[in-house]
Parts: structure tokens; sequence; C-alpha cells
């Protein structure tokens, strides 16, 4: 089934390019199937590429999904042009009276920041707030996955010394959680960040699971016994060559960075990388999209403030 969006999104060409069946507003009005609603805000600095890759992953679903593009009011993206916000993206005041099935709040490069010094923290906070009796489920991405953990939960993070930079090896601990059904025991994803969770403090929380962790990058999958809060450390979206993209923009900025780990040939970076993550992100979010917001949501979206007496 298609990935609902509008074709004049740089996303749509990229998918189509790809065979990934894609299919524009106005086609999917004329069929009497209601779609799974799913909100982004997309808090990178590299918004096209970061839709491309969420669509890209939403899209191997047999499901219908339809997607809505959600920025801060309170920053402007200075990597994106003004027209593509204003043509793609809505505010949260435009749609917090709506409901969705399911939701996903991306990372941004902001772990050397505390939370309150982060200039659009209060908008987040109301966004977070309104997930939970609004949305079905949501998936929480590397630095919004350490935002949401805090907001929800209380978990501090923990600024590293060096950055988790690589595609690390991990292995599940909970096998028979549905977001990770059909995953390998030992599978390998991207991390990117400055900053790392309090593990004791996860411990602690009765709240949380644990789904899967690397012995060298922690906790990678983290959620609810309901699912419907949902916390992804790492970067399973990223595209083959997003750590490369990303190591030579820190060297031209002379940051101080290492290669990333295991994702080169033999640590060398003059060779193609390796690509051996991709089978398990797309099964992470065709997963969620079946067993979280599929066959839990109510197909009345209205149903969800009964869900709450």
């Amino acid at each position: 089934m298609p990935l609902i969006i509008p074709k004049e999104l740089p996303a749509y060409d990229a998918l189509s390019h790809e065979n990934v069946f894609v299919m524009h507003r106005e086609r999917a009005q004329s069929q009497n199937i209601r779609p799974l609603r799913i909100l982004i805000l997309n808090l990178m600095p590299t918004k096209i590429v970061t839709e491309t890759q969420l669509a890209r992953l939403l899209a191997n679903s047999p499901l219908q999904v339809q997607i809505t593009l959600l920025k801060t009011a309170t920053h402007d993206p200075s990597h994106t042009s003004p027209e593509h916000m204003k043509a793609f993206y809505k505010t949260f005041a435009e749609i917090k009276h709506e409901r969705f099935d399911g939701m996903i709040i991306t990372g941004a490069p902001l772990e050397d920041l505390d939370y309150p010094e982060v200039d659009y923290w209060d908008e987040l906070c109301e966004i977070m707030d309104y997930t939970k009796e609004n949305v079905y489920s949501t998936i929480h991405l590397c630095w919004g996955a350490l935002a949401g953990l805090y907001y929800h939960f209380g978990i501090p993070k923990v600024h590293l010394p060096q950055k988790m930079f690589g595609v690390f090896e991990h292995r599940v601990t909970r096998p028979s959680n549905p977001l990770v059904r059909g995953f390998d025991e030992v599978f390998y994803a991207p991390h990117s960040r400055w900053a790392g969770l309090d593990r004791a403090a996860i411990d602690a929380c009765h709240d949380l699971r644990i789904l899967a962790e690397s012995d060298v990058a922690g906790p990678m999958l983290l959620s609810t016994d309901s699912g419907r809060q949902i916390f992804v450390i790492g970067h399973p979206e990223y595209d083959k060559y997003t750590l490369d993209a990303e190591c030579k923009r820190d060297v031209a900025a002379g940051k101080p960075i290492n290669i990333p780990c295991n994702y080169y040939p033999h640590d060398d970076p003059s060779r193609d990388p390796l690509f051996r993550w991709r089978a398990h992100g797309y099964l992470l979010y065709t997963n969620w999209l079946n067993y979280y917001v599929y066959q839990d949501t109510p197909y009345d979206l209205s149903q969800l403030e009964a869900l709450k007496k």
C-alpha cells in the first residue's frame, strides 16, 4: 500500500525513482480507505533529507499512510528554505485540535545544551504533553528520545567524553515484544550523538522496558508496556552515506571527531561504507505501524477520548 505525500515534496520524486509506492493526496482522496495519520515533528537541520529517510521507512508497509509535517513556531530553521517550510509544514497551533494514529519526534544536534536552554523547549514540552492524549503511539528518535525520556520519566542525559559515532552491534533483550518481531538476535544500528542516558535511572523506572541494547552504545530501543511511547536512541532511518557526510562536515569544520566505528571496511574512510542496518530499520517501522499504530489504534480516532476514561 502507498505512502500519501504531496506530489511537490522532494521525497515524492526521490522515492518514486526507488520504485517505492507513493500516492499524491488527490488520488488517495478518491479511494474509500482511511489512511493511518502520522505526524512528524522534524527537528533535524537537514529537513528534506530527514523527510525522505522517514518517508522511505513508512512506505515499506502494506498499510496506507499519510504524513503531516510539523515545525516549531519558536525556532526558524537555517538550513531549509522558508518556501519549503511554508509549503509543507504546519505549526502546532494548526494541528493541536486534531488526533493522529502515530507520531515521530526526530533528533536534533543539541546534546551540548541543557534542555531548558533549547529555544523551543517549552513548545516541545507542550507537544509531548499533547501526544499523551491525542496520539496513539509516538516514536522519539535520538535527541528526541533523550528529551522524551527526560520529560516523561525524568531520565537525565549524560554527556559523553567523545562522540558515540558509528555502527554498533545490538542484541534484542525482549524478543517477544512486537516491536522487535522478526529481528535477528544481534543487529546493527548507527549512532551519532554526544550524550547518553543514566542507566541506573532507566533500571529504576518501572514504566520502561529495554528492548534492545549495545555493550558499547548502551540502550538503543525502549518502550512503555503499552507501546504508546517508544524511544529509539540510534538512527535506524539513516541512509548509507549519512554518517559519511556528518564525518566530512565535522572534519571540514575543524571539530575533534573520530571516523565512524565499524562503518568503513577496515575503518578506511577511502572505502565505500557498509550499509548493514537497512533491513532492521524497515522492520522496526513496519512493526510499529502494524502492531502499535494499525492493530491497536481505534479506527475512529474520537475513541481516544473514551480510552482515557
